[in-house]
């Protein structure tokens, strides 16, 4: 009896042990930690505000270098916060020589301090050489909203999300110090450029009054790329939409900028006005430049949507990507094709006495035009990627009003309602003929090209 006795009891023993160790592997495969997607956009939302306001003081930055930084902080972000996605994967495999830290198995992160952590060091990365008075702001937020998270999570799981944010964010730049021509190209944007050298060429670009007297990122085309082959850096050749460079009354580029003139000398309604300066964006000291124009439209959105962390995390990561690649592209496009401004042509060829609309009211100057070649625009480029990614993620017919710069006085900031992202691209195409900066084919040909873009990028294996 005794035997039995001690018989039952081991087996007792090593059935509660059993048991025990069920529990204990139980708990180590299905802890369930919060996700992205049950934190709200605040994070995402504060420093993409935090980016709008340095980026128009920065000089040097717009618009190549702000592309490219968007893309690498939006990458950054992503990569950083992908294992409390389920539904998404690493994209870092897709850029060769990226190798991200990985996220510590069934451990708890708090992906709003994983946020942060990586915006602060992406940021001060980027801005280090802007005046204090605008640096030290980015500790400001960093300092604010690391108080805010401390006091949401335990030390250990504070401590755990901030290194981890951080590990991510310093893989991301070290990947970007490996671009040969991208890394800190913005501390010396006009370095490279040849357009004495060219000034032969039928309809060949040269600097205006007031302005720059070189072409500024004429080294922007050979940054690395984040998706887009070599291939898709050239857009079709303007002379696609135009024929061959002429001078001749009727024909071609002659029509398209009789087309710029007539917007000039006629007598235009306020909304013409009003559309032309509510997009323009410019300008270092007046606004945040055109591709952050689209973070600040997203921002919008994060608000009208009141949209979960994870959303404005993928958000940003497309919208970086396409940008950054936008912006590579329209640059490289532009120094091949070289081709002038509406306002040489103009001046030359038709009204010596053209002016653009294009008034900068920090200096006081007018009849500005920005300078780089004229195709394929910018502007409009960086709307055609980032209207496509907007579409894709909320809805091809989704319906706002912007209001990035409403109650403006120096210029026509009056919100403006569309009924969709693409109506949006449209028109910054159409504004920057109605400044006088652009011909048509310019817009025309760059919504098709920043449309390309974006598809590249939505291709990328986002989701499991």
């Amino acid at each position: 009896m005794k035997s039995f006795s001690k018989l039952a009891f081991s087996l007792l023993l090593i059935a509660l042990v059993a048991v025990s160790c069920k529990k204990d592997i139980a708990d180590e495969t299905t802890n369930e930690f919060k996700k992205v997607s049950e934190y709200d956009y605040q994070s995402i939302h504060q420093w993409n505000d935090m980016y709008a306001y340095l980026e128009r003081y920065a000089a040097g930055f717009r618009p190549v270098g702000t592309a490219f930084s968007i893309g690498y902080i939006g990458l950054a972000n992503y990569e950083a916060t992908v294992s409390g996605m389920p539904d998404y994967q690493s994209i870092a495999s897709s850029m060769p020589g990226l190798n991200i830290p990985k996220a510590f198995t069934n451990q708890e992160y708090h992906w709003p301090t994983v946020v942060n952590a990586v915006n602060y060091t992406m940021f001060s990365n980027f801005f280090n050489r802007m005046d204090p008075k605008y640096y030290s702001k980015i500790k400001a937020l960093n300092d604010k909203l690391e108080k805010e998270y401390a006091g949401q999570v335990s030390a250990e799981v504070f401590t755990r999300s901030k290194n981890h944010g951080i590990a991510v964010a310093s893989a991301v730049w070290d990947w970007y110090r490996t671009d040969a021509v991208g890394f800190e190209l913005y501390n010396d944007p006009f370095k490279g450029n040849n357009w004495q050298d060219r000034v032969n060429e039928p309809g060949a670009w040269v600097p205006t009054f007031p302005g720059p007297s070189d072409g500024l990122y004429a080294q922007g085309g050979n940054c690395r790329t984040f998706v887009i082959p070599e291939e898709m850096k050239l857009c079709k050749p303007y002379k696609d939409y135009v024929g061959t460079y002429t001078e001749n009354p009727g024909k071609g580029l002659y029509l398209q900028a009789l087309e710029v003139l007539d917007q000039q000398t006629s007598e235009k309604a306020y909304t013409t006005k009003w559309i032309g300066e509510f997009w323009s964006d410019d300008l270092l000291d007046v606004t945040f430049s055109p591709p952050t124009r689209w973070l600040a439209i997203a921002n919008q959105v994060f608000v009208n949507e009141k949209s979960t962390l994870e959303t404005a995390i993928v958000t940003n990561a497309k919208l970086g990507l396409a940008i950054g690649d936008a912006g590579i592209a329209a640059w490289h496009s532009k120094f091949v094709y070289n081709l002038l401004r509406p306002e040489t042509y103009i001046q030359e060829v038709m009204d010596p006495s053209f002016d653009t609309n294009l008034y900068n009211p920090v200096t006081q100057e007018t009849g500005v035009t920005p300078p780089f070649p004229a195709y394929p625009s910018g502007h409009a480029t960086f709307a055609g990627a980032a209207s496509e990614i907007m579409s894709s993620i909320f809805g091809s017919s989704y319906s706002m009003t912007d209001r990035c710069h409403e109650n403006r006085g120096d210029f026509l900031g009056t919100p403006r309602t569309f009924d969709s992202f693409k109506q949006m691209a449209n028109e910054i195409a159409w504004s920057r003929v109605l400044l006088g900066v652009h011909f048509r084919c310019d817009g025309d040909e760059a919504l098709a090209l920043g449309n390309r873009i974006a598809k590249k990028v939505e291709e990328l294996p986002w989701k499991k």
